[in-house]
């Protein structure tokens, strides 16, 4: 019997990519190399000989069992998949195949959204086969199954921070590689979702008063998630806590940055009601009155 082989797609999703790289099958020669062996062993009762039972067991072709492991996961049934793939190790542990099929397991237990399980797997042939042509996928997969997990901005965010993790890695390690392009993609998304988090204590600290502890969260935003989506606001957040507390020439100034960085935001408009009680009609010409703040900044 020969080992099928089946094409994978190659198409990166933001979110959820499918298997990237070729499921391959051993050779059709390998198996005249594998032989059914059977091995029965006795049980015996603790102090008894009566009874004793044969247990068989034969040792299947390495083919049989990665095709029937690849079936599974045609079929969607990714639970039996993995076990199945853990099988062909088991029963092949010095086989090209065996190697193939940790990988595979991985991914198994990734499609069925058990992600510790896909990453330990992961973890564990990282650490045997450091050199193999899957590494790269290897880690690329890994980053994903913590990516999978990362949660609302509500709940703590450790794991988004290992998803960050995990995928700079890809990209540092494979920079040339598919995967490390959809890395960069989903660390930026990843440093958004850390950003939201921040802004969300920041605005429960500025519903409770807590002006200071606010405004830490807020300057934290600007400082280490320049170029996320969530800078504007924390800037307009920061020149409202200053208004609040009377620093109206320190509030004029974050007001400049924020114009002069995004002149057609809602936030600047805001802004520049806050520091001038007057509203805008048009922040991207209006620019008179914080230039020479800016240029002083």
């Amino acid at each position: 019997m020969a080992i099928r082989i089946i094409a994978a797609s190659m198409t990166l999703r933001p979110s959820r990519v499918r298997h990237p790289h070729p499921l391959r099958r051993p050779a059709r020669s390998l198996a005249a190399l594998v032989l059914a062996a059977g091995l029965t062993a006795g049980l015996a009762g603790c102090g008894s000989t009566d009874d004793e039972d044969d247990l068989d067991y034969i040792e299947e072709p390495v083919e049989l069992l990665y095709n029937r492991a690849v079936t599974l996961l045609e079929d969607e049934q990714y639970e039996d998949a993995a076990t199945a793939f853990v099988e062909v190790e088991r029963q092949h542990p010095y086989s090209i195949w065996a190697t193939k099929a940790q990988v595979m397991a991985a991914y198994s237990h990734y499609e069925n959204n058990d992600y510790d399980d896909a990453i330990v797997a992961i973890d564990r042939f990282i650490q045997l086969h450091p050199g193999n042509r899957d590494i790269a996928y290897a880690y690329y997969l890994k980053g994903l199954s913590y990516y999978e997990q990362i949660t609302d901005v509500q709940r703590d965010q450790e794991v988004t921070r290992q998803a960050t993790a995990s995928l700079r890695e890809v990209a540092n390690r494979f920079p040339n590689t598919k995967y490390a392009r959809d890395a960069r993609f989903k660390i930026d998304l990843a440093r958004d979702h850390l950003a939201g988090k921040e802004m969300s204590v920041g605005r429960y600290y500025l519903r409770q008063q807590h002006h200071l502890a606010a405004l830490n969260r807020f300057k934290q935003v600007i400082a280490d998630y320049q170029q996320t989506t969530h800078v504007p606001e924390a800037l307009y957040r920061v020149v409202e806590i200053n208004v609040m507390l009377g620093l109206m020439a320190e509030a004029r100034k974050v007001a400049a940055v924020l114009g002069h960085n995004y002149p057609g935001s809602d936030w600047y408009v805001d802004a520049y009601e806050l520091v001038t009680g007057e509203r805008i009609a048009d922040p991207r010409l209006e620019t008179s009155w914080y230039d020479g703040w800016f240029d002083w900044l």
